[in-house]
């Protein structure tokens, strides 16, 4: 087949070009935030359930239950806050961004890192550093499209 003549048809449609691997607007650091966030919010959780009666075969069931379930939401969410942080310094942030913002591969590499430790252990200090890791994305993510957009907690 000759894929020549498959194509001409598209001959004359411009090439787009972009400094991101997506359309712009496909990208948003607040993805990571919610996350991150629910994170801490599991971490919490787990943190404040009481451990039940060990003569209480139901109740230690039940915790047994509740506590799995939180730990699997932590993990997934700590896992779904990697991803987004690794979307962003990948493939949204560029060599120019590093002249403004000189501490980005170190901002990044260790906001990746808390997303581990958040998923290691049960520690809210590591959770909330993980948020102000988000914010500081987030503020660069923003000032790298000059937009002066604020970041909030939903909790």
């Amino acid at each position: 087949m000759n894929f020549t003549r498959l194509f001409k048809p598209f001959a004359h449609v411009p090439v787009a070009e972009a400094h991101c691997d997506g359309p712009c607007g496909v990208y948003d650091p607040a993805a990571a935030r919610i996350t991150a966030e629910a994170v801490r919010s599991m971490t919490k959780k787990m943190l404040d359930l009481a451990v039940p009666d060990t003569g209480d075969a139901a109740a230690t069931a039940s915790y047994l239950n509740t506590m799995a379930r939180y730990a699997t939401i932590k993990e997934e969410q700590a896992e779904a806050t990697k991803h987004e942080l690794l979307v962003l310094w990948t493939d949204f942030f560029k060599p120019e961004h590093l002249e403004a913002n000189p501490d980005l591969h170190e901002t990044f590499w260790n906001a990746a890192k808390l997303c581990s430790t958040t998923k290691q252990n049960l520690d809210v200090a590591a959770c909330d550093a993980l948020i102000e890791a988000c914010e500081k994305v987030h503020n660069m993510f923003w000032g790298a499209k000059s937009r002066d957009v604020d970041f909030y907690l939903a909790s």
